[in-house]
């Protein structure tokens, strides 16, 4: 591709060969020529474009496209279109096939290991060794009396490779529908993705597919361009490059000094039009597209390389964050716009990881790999020990010679016992871990579709469920974002609802209209309702909307204006931006003259005016004394009723000198004020009850607004963010930027502590206050736990906060791209509701895993303490390798399905979040792993050193090699089975709940597999035979096995009555990568949280001690009298037993001093503890 490109360019200079080829397909332009002309920049394409075609709209007739109508909207010229210059989509890269996966399946360390011992123990079994007869290898082959029996000896290499087998397939199968699911959201995702470009005269939005060249697009603020394109006429419009260039100053674009649009850069200001030439794979970012197609398969190759050192651990987790990450970044939802943003994330990600390992899978990664440790000691150990046994009582105690042909004999005892080992190694490894997590998310993220939530990095989904805090836009979050003059002040009256048109003087009316219709964009309009009865619809920006829906309640209609004074008439533009806070449009005037048309924030523009409309429509002076009048009587009514007010005016400039229209603040200066209007955007009705839930979370909600403080105020106190009575900030950004900056104007997180916790509300805030009040909140150590802080954006500038969250929301109705492209949710239906539900499966894929783990960790410690104590005492382990297999994949792989479904309920929402510090492990499920433990191993060491007596069967220990499978051992296997199955249930709960089956039902596939499970132990157990070293059992047999079984749950409620309190030596385990203190051991309390009777109780002791000291010390003032000592001893006394009480305040209220970390003021700073309720 790359060299087509340069190929183009050298074939343009010889214009006899530019004549001899006629143009494709009757256009002007051939696919190589619009190619070339792309990769020029600034004065040179400017130059090309006169030399080549005389002007734009020269390039235009040769596209066979009109500049103002745009293409005949017909099919057969758009298809031809597609077929010479290409469709605008980039082809994805192929998706892994099945066979791939399953290889990468088979990487696994583990796997590999039993593969090779599996293949030993088969070349041995058909080895018959020549000495047979001779007694010299001793009773060593003394089981092979049976000639079947021997014949049989390769069942169980073979059965080994076929439970790897199973293991593989399901591994790639989960592997394959995860990616499935993946390009599935991706796709949805760019069927969302939208542009406006105009045909036969309409503006049209059409996905981003199917845009050709020839279209006439529009472009505006906040646009991530989908094609390469030349701007025809734009205003102010100015271009972030830095995805193509690196450069990061916003370049401007004019179509006199610099018209080229490419591809995946952002619209930063401004708008304009542009015809489409260039798209998919032939625009500057599908030319790097192509290029970098080419570099994947290197970058593959060293990806493979670095995984193998990862080692088999996390190779799973390595390979779910690679297709995150790669799929991602083949698909994005920005379809063709993709290419240049993917390069800089290429950059990105060679500097800086985009965000660290979310807080869970470091956790896993961590806890993992010390599990894996473990293991690898205990199977090492295991092995060395059998052999040393074998080899001390063959050669020592009976004092063989080891002779030549009895050595394969003596191989396969060996690989007898190097199977054991790995056996135990593959049960104490939960590969499953990593599985569980995947199909957890994957889980979520399918359900969280249904809510509304279109998850676009899979590890956001998890890290919402710690969020402490929330920073949320107002505007369309908040409120409905359908926004209505309901207030006005026009020719000296203050007018509370929209005035009757006669009331108006026609000159100030004309005004009015004319100063609302021409400086408002051009694609924002008002369209009648789509159904009978609906509200009108509202396009484009809402706060024009408003005004434009005030034309039409005066009874008036903006069409008519804008037909008089087309878009491309307007002489100057000063676009809306978060600095300006304004937006002019400047017109010609019949008479030679200008006039501006201005409209903004009414403080920042009332500031400019000079003049003011009264009632008869004519000037009168507006001195800075009757600013501040107005604001008082006006504006803060206004603001204190939860209004945006908006300020209208215009000035005239004479025919006889033109101003210089680049000087700004000279030109947008002296205005004459028309108009200040009210409008109101009504708080959703469901955001006031998300919001106490939030809070009752333990999260907290602040509202960061570029409104006025007052408005944002009304609102805050709407919504339920600040209450009355409570110890809040609400700030606006200049006194927000004075406190928390020093001398010399730098940013002290010392000072930033100081303002977060009790800032509710951040009014007038630029992008930059947002970025900085988010960063200040991350790097925060005050506090008991770090905080993880979610953010809410819609607007170009919100990207960097969005960037810096750990989750960012973008909206997905009003969103701009740039805030989608930053964010790593976007909210389908723009509700903050919504965030509540990302909140609630959020902290489910945390207590999914847990559960898991509880449930995966029982059965480790257990079949890792069995292998091994009875490898040591009877040099077989009860749990032979394909059984070890199968409960593995019990474990890993349908446990986790099971456990990882669970459905999310209201009471997730009634705890406080874990924080990044929380361990995996709690001590409750501490206590309930090991509990579980001791009991499985009491039943199994039982079965295994009396079981024979009690069942009256034969004793299956000491068998020699390649004996037929015992009843002895099979029910051990059975019973082990059966004691998992039950505890899968017990595992549901993990904060010590009692009952275990509450929901069962809700969940399916729990159901389904805890059965499925059921089913075919009986099948492996009846008829599984030698492959399983498994003996039928009879009913009597089963009848016990099962009995035992339902005693896990008989159990569990046995362990559910220990106090966790009481037993202070268990640990957690499983802390985040990061620091591993923890403030108080309580916070790892999953109950004690949910415990409302534990926090009165504490109340209660601490009302216990007030009373006792009042008693104490009026005692003491009593005997002092008595003993008419000073009384000053007794008051020092009564101190130092306040201060002692004060100790104990806090010492016994450790919950209360977390609970109130949601208020900053906690008991533990209240002096003499006398406010604690």
């Amino acid at each position: 591709m790359g060299d087509m490109a340069n190929s183009s360019i050298e074939f343009h200079p010889k214009p006899q060969q530019q004549r001899e080829m006629p143009h494709v397909g009757g256009f002007g332009c051939t696919l190589a020529e619009l190619r070339s002309l792309m990769e020029l920049r600034g004065a040179e394409a400017l130059q090309k474009i006169q030399e080549a075609y005389g002007d734009v709209s020269g390039l235009c007739r040769r596209l066979k496209t009109s500049p103002t109508e745009g293409l005949a909207d017909n099919t057969n010229d758009l298809e031809k279109r597609r077929q010479i210059y290409g469709q605008n989509f980039i082809p994805p890269k192929q998706p892994k096939t099945f066979l791939q996966l399953v290889w990468e399946a088979l990487q696994d360390v583990t796997l590999i290991i039993l593969e090779v011992a599996a293949i030993v123990s088969l070349g041995l079994s058909f080895y018959a060794p020549p000495g047979e007869e001779s007694e010299a290898c001793g009773n060593v082959s003394g089981g092979a009396e049976d000639e079947g029996e021997a014949e049989a000896g390769w069942i169980e290499g073979a059965a080994i490779l076929l439970s790897v087998i199973c293991v593989v397939l399901v591994t790639a199968f989960n592997d394959w529908s995860k990616e499935k699911q993946f390009r599935g959201l991706q796709s949805r995702i760019e069927q969302e993705q939208k542009f406006t470009v105009i045909r036969n005269g309409q503006l049209l939005q059409v996905p981003v597919a199917a845009l050709v060249v020839g279209d006439i697009a529009q472009v505006k603020y906040g646009d991530l361009l989908p094609a390469d394109g030349v701007l025809i006429q734009g205003n102010d419009l100015k271009i972030d490059e830095s995805s193509l260039t690196g450069e990061s100053d916003h370049v401007r674009k004019s179509a006199d000094k610099d018209p080229m649009l490419l591809s995946g850069t952002h619209v930063m200001e401004g708008s304009g039009r542009m015809v489409v030439t260039a798209v998919g794979v032939n625009s500057q970012t599908g030319i790097i597209f192509t290029l970098l197609g080419a570099g994947g398969e290197e970058e593959e190759k060293k990806d493979k390389k670095g995984k193998q050192q990862d080692g088999a651990m996390d190779s799973s987790q390595t390979r779910a964050k690679k297709q995150d990450g790669a799929v991602a970044m083949e698909m994005q939802p920005l379809k063709s716009a993709e290419g240049g943003e993917m390069e800089e994330r290429e950059k990105k990600k060679a500097n800086v990881p985009k965000k660290e390992k979310s807080v869970l899978q470091g956790k896993l990664t961590k806890l993992a790999v010390q599990i894996g440790k473990a293991g690898l000691v205990m199977s090492a150990i295991t092995v060395i020990i059998l052999v040393l046994y074998f080899v001390i009582e063959t050669f020592v105690v009976d004092g063989r010679v080891w002779l030549a042909e009895c050595t394969p004999v003596y191989v396969q005892y060996f690989v007898k016992f190097f199977i054991i080992g790995v056996t135990v190694l593959v049960v104490a490894v939960p590969e499953g871990l990593p599985l569980a997590v995947t199909i957890s998310l994957a889980y979520s993220v399918k359900k969280m579709m249904k809510d509304n939530n279109l998850v676009r990095h899979l590890d956001a989904c998890e890290t919402m469920g710690n969020a402490t805090a929330i920073c949320s836009d107002k505007t369309g979050t908040l409120t409905t974002n359908r926004m209505t003059v309901v207030q006005s002040y026009l020719g000296d009256t203050h007018y509370k609802e929209i005035p009757a048109p006669s009331a108006l003087t026609p000159k100030i009316l004309d005004l009015l209209v004319h100063a609302i219709s021409i400086n408002s964009a051009y694609t924002t309009k008002i369209l009648p309702p789509e159904k009978e009865g609906a509200l009108p619809r509202q396009v484009g920006n809402k706060t024009e909307c408003a005004l434009l829906g005030f034309v039409l309640d005066l009874k008036r209609d903006f069409q008519p204006v804008r037909e008089q004074i087309p878009e491309d008439q307007l002489y100057k533009v000063y676009t809306f931006n978060s600095v300006r806070k304004s937006m002019s449009t400047v017109i010609r005037m019949p008479d030679g003259g200008f006039r501006l048309f201005s409209k903004g924030a009414s403080e920042i523009l009332l500031k400019k005016c000079t003049n003011i409309l009264n009632s008869n429509g004519e000037l009168r002076g507006f001195r800075p004394r009757d600013r501040d009048d107005m604001v008082k009587k006006i504006i803060e009514p206004m603001a204190c009723d939860g209004l945006r007010t908006i300020c209208i005016a215009y000035r005239d400039f004479s025919a006889i000198q033109e101003p210089d229209w680049d000087n700004e603040s000279e030109v947008v200066g002296d205005l004459t004020c028309i108009a200040v209007v009210g409008i109101e955007d009504p708080v959703r009705p469901e955001v006031p009850e998300a919001i106490r839930k939030c809070q009752r979370a333990g999260i907290t909600v602040r509202m960061v607004t570029g409104d006025n403080i007052n408005t944002a105020r009304a609102i805050a106190a709407k919504c339920g963010i600040i209450q009355p009575g409570e110890d809040f900030l609400c700030l606006e950004g200049k006194e927000f930027n004075r406190r928390i900056r020093n001398e010399k104007g730098e940013i002290e997180q010392e000072r930033l502590d100081k303002v977060w916790p009790k800032l509710r509300v951040l009014a007038r805030s630029s992008p930059t206050d947002k970025h900085t009040l988010v960063k200040g909140i991350i790097d925060s150590m005050t506090g008991e736990q770090r905080q993880v802080v979610a953010v809410t954006g819609d607007g170009t500038n919100d990207g960097p906060a969005l960037k810096k969250a750990d989750v960012g929301f973008a909206m997905g109705i009003a969103g701009t791209d740039v805030a989608k492209e930053a964010s790593d949710i976007i909210l389908t239906d723009d509700n903050f509701t919504s965030i509540v539900k990302a909140v609630m499966w959020g902290r489910n894929v945390y207590d999914s895993i847990s559960k898991f783990l509880q449930f995966q960790l029982t059965v480790n410690v257990v079949a890792v303490i069995v292998a091994f104590t009875g490898a040591c005492i009877t040099q077989d382990s009860p749990l032979k390798a394909v059984q070890m297999l199968w409960v593995n994949l019990i474990m890993d792989t349908f446990a986790s399905l099971a456990l990882a479904t669970e459905p999310p309920t209201e009471s997730l929402l009634l705890r406080k979040p874990y924080g990044r510090d929380k361990p995996l492990i709690s001590r409750t499920m501490m206590k309930n792993i090991l509990g579980h433990a001791v009991y499985q191993l009491t039943i199994i060491f039982t079965l295994l050193f009396v079981g024979e007596l009690f069942f009256d069967i034969d004793s299956g220990r000491n068998a020699p090699l390649h004996s037929p499978p015992s009843e002895h051992y099979t029910i051990i296997f059975n019973t082990f089975v059966m004691m998992q199955l039950f505890n899968e249930i017990n595992a549901r709960k993990i904060h010590g709940e009692r009952n275990v089956f509450d929901g069962i039902f809700s969940n399916p596939i729990f159901c389904t597999i805890v059965l499925g499970t059921f089913g075919i132990q009986i099948v492996i157990v009846q008829f599984g035979g030698k492959p399983f070293s498994c003996s039928p059992l009879s009913t009597e047999q089963w009848l016990w096995c099962l009995f035992v079984g339902v005693g896990e749950l008989v159990w569990g409620q046995v362990i559910a009555t220990i106090p966790t309190s009481q037993l202070k030596c268990l640990k957690e385990a499983g802390h985040g990568p990061g620091k591993d203190e923890m403030t108080d051991e309580e916070l790892a309390e999953g109950e004690e949280e949910i415990d409302h009777a534990e926090r009165e109780l504490r109340r209660g002791q601490i009302l216990w001690f007030r009373g006792l000291n009042r008693i104490q010390t009026q005692m003491e003032v009593v005997s002092t009298f008595k003993r008419s000592g000073s009384f000053q001893g007794a008051v020092r006394r009564r101190s130092s037993v306040l201060s002692q009480l004060h100790d104990v305040t806090n010492l016994s209220t450790p919950t209360h001093v977390t609970l109130s970390a949601a208020k900053p003021t906690s008991a533990a700073g209240n002096p003499g503890g006398e406010s604690i309720p």
